[in-house]
């Protein structure tokens, strides 16, 4: 499905949404399945660079949010093997040797990144946060103890130094998420 008629699909789930919860099936479910999906792989981004500025794509913030209603919690493997109750499963949950180095990442332990967060290649990722629909761009380190919020924009060839909370923005869906471009150190 293109992104066009994603956004549509998302666009008419958003105006329903409190019809909407964990037992629906329908077209809506799977845009927003597929949204997610887009997003986690990096090929679609909450907000791009354009060439007056940045431009948001609100629907996929939608997206984001239709998922709290239409997933249910479930016991899902957290960090170091302890179980979390949540309805966003961990990025690397069923990651492997393979898969890390294809992807061209280094994650260490105590790096907890939500599916539908994008990391770029050679990022390292500390003992951090990165929360769903979040961007790391390549080139980046996301040191010990920082936080990158939901649909937060990191640029390639930055450092986010140990401590630092990078805010996200998923709400009010007006709101643009915090972007930080290229070559920063934070």
């Amino acid at each position: 499905m293109d992104q066009t008629l994603l956004a549509a699909s998302v666009a008419s789930a958003w105006e329903r949404r409190d019809t909407l919860n964990p037992t629906y099936q329908g077209p809506e479910r799977d845009a927003v399945v597929a949204t997610l999906r887009l997003l986690d792989e990096g090929s679609l981004r909450v907000a791009e660079p354009a060439a007056d500025g940045w431009t948001v794509h609100q629907w996929t913030k939608q997206a984001i949010l239709l998922s709290f209603r239409l997933m249910p919690n479930r016991s899902l493997p957290g960090l170091g093997g302890a179980p979390v109750y949540d309805k966003v499963p961990m990025k690397f949950s069923d990651w492997n040797e393979k898969r890390f180095a294809e992807a061209g990442i280094r994650a260490v332990p105590g790096a907890i990144v939500r599916y539908s967060a994008h990391i770029g290649r050679n990022t390292v990722l500390m003992p951090c946060f990165v929360n769903a629909g979040a961007r790391i761009g390549e080139d980046t380190m996301i040191d010990t103890w920082s936080t990158v919020g939901s649909c937060a924009q990191i640029g390639r060839n930055c450092h986010i130094s140990g401590g630092v909370g990078i805010g996200g923005v998923l709400e009010p869906l007006q709101a643009n998420p915090v972007i930080i471009e290229d070559d920063c150190f934070i």
